[in-house]
This record gives structure tokens, C-alpha cells and sequence, in this order.
């Protein structure tokens, strides 16, 4: 395991981090079960971006609470987080109004898979009352096949982070660059063959019934 990133030596991409300066700050809530995963991201941004934080856990008091400061203006940060009602890329304050991606100070992004955001999001009510920047990315994620999520436009942290600074105004070759070494990551772990394969159901083998799944609560408004 390398030292550093905690990832075993083969998916190691240390020798390829570049630390880049940035206007905006990036704070990272991380779900506590993310921290070991072999294809997160978030290491990579913490050792690319000067500015960018990683704080562990399930829930905070606030703001405030979470990124360990205080005195710091939340109306001039903005929660990464998917937004139905959404129209592309944009800053849109809890009162619906646009807002130019430039004034914003800081970003707040949920680290883990789908569900594990969907957690952090629900365990954390003043989420809700941050701007929110939400992306339609282009293209799926470089992840592949490595790492499923239900919709095409939910990517990697690494991957939304570097769009979203891109949207601030940031230089866009700072995203050219982490997605960079984030795909030499993914390649790394492809060709270690550390992440196995989707088990095959065999031939005539009656597929397991699943219970019938809880309905889904209803995005706070």
C-alpha cells in the first residue's frame, strides 16, 4: 500500500499529482465508508487542490461545524447535488434565483457512491439551505463499467469537482489535468485486476426474488 494515498502501489497515481492553485475552495464530505475504496477520489484532490478539504463523517451541526471554521459567508458557497429542475449548468440559490458561478468562495461536494451521497444529504437538513450547483456532464464517467451509478450524468467526485471549478472560472486546464490522472488511475486498477468482476448468474439457474424495494422520500424542497 503506498503511504500516501493509502492505495495499493499498482493503483498508485502519486507520481502523477500536480498541485494546482485555485480562486475557490473545495470542502469534501466524505462518507465514512469511503475513506479505503481502491477507485476514490477525493485523494486526488486533496493532493492536487492547495484548497480543498476532506472531512470524515455521517453528519454535522451545521456549516459552520462541518468545515471547521467560523465566520464564513454560506451564502457564497454552493452544494454540489443533482438538480431536477435544473436546465444545465448552474448556480441556483434556495430561493431560485440564478447566480453567476464566479461570486462563488467555496464548493461543498458528498463523497461515496450514489447512496452513500444520498445519505449524506439526508443526514445533513442545512444542505437544503446552501446555493446549489448542479452539472449535466457531456460524457459518462471515465469510471466505466468499474464503478456503476444509475444516471449517465452522476461522475465521479473528482470528476464534478473539476467540472464544477471549471464553471467558476477557474483555468479549464486544471480539469484537463485531474481527469488525467484520474484515468491513469482507472487504468492502473483495470490492469491490476483489483477490482473483480460482476459474478455471472449460471445457465438455468432461477434468478434470486428480491423483496420489493421502499419507496423513495421526496427531495426537500
Amino acid at each position: 500500500m503506498c503511504d500516501t494515498c493509502h492505495r495499493p502501489r499498482v493503483a498508485c497515481v502519486c507520481d502523477r499529482i500536480v498541485p494546482y492553485e485555485t480562486t475557490r475552495r473545495v470542502l469534501i464530505l466524505q462518507h465514512p465508508q469511503e475513506q479505503d475504496a481502491v477507485l476514490g477520489s477525493a485523494q486526488i484532490l486533496l493532493a492536487s487542490l492547495p484548497k480543498a478539504k476532506v472531512v470524515v463523517g455521517l453528519s454535522w451541526r451545521n456549516f459552520a461545524h462541518a468545515l471547521g471554521e467560523e465566520g464564513v459567508e454560506a451564502r457564497r458557497w454552493a452544494v454540489l447535488f443533482p438538480d431536477r429542475e435544473g436546465e444545465g449548468d448552474q448556480v441556483k440559490a434556495r430561493s431560485g434565483a440564478l447566480i453567476e458561478p464566479s461570486a462563488l468562495e467555496g464548493i461543498v461536494v458528498l463523497d461515496g457512491t450514489w447512496s452513500k451521497a444520498k445519505t449524506l444529504w439526508w443526514r445533513n437538513p442545512w444542505l437544503t439551505k446552501l446555493s446549489r450547483l448542479s452539472l449535466k456532464p457531456s460524457k459518462p464517467s471515465i469510471y466505466g463499467s468499474l464503478r456503476a451509478e444509475p444516471r449517465r450524468e452522476f461522475v465521479s467526485t473528482l470528476e464534478s469537482v473539476a467540472a464544477a471549478l471549471t464553471l467558476c472560472g477557474e483555468p479549464p486546464e486544471i480539469e484537463a489535468n485531474l481527469s488525467r490522472v484520474f484515468r491513469t488511475m482507472v487504468q492502473r486498477v483495470r490492469d491490476a485486476h483489483i477490482i473483480p468482476p460482476p459474478a455471472r448468474r449460471s445457465p438455468g439457474k432461477p434468478r434470486a426474488t428480491r423483496p420489493p424495494r421502499a419507496p423513495v422520500p421526496r427531495e426537500p424542497k
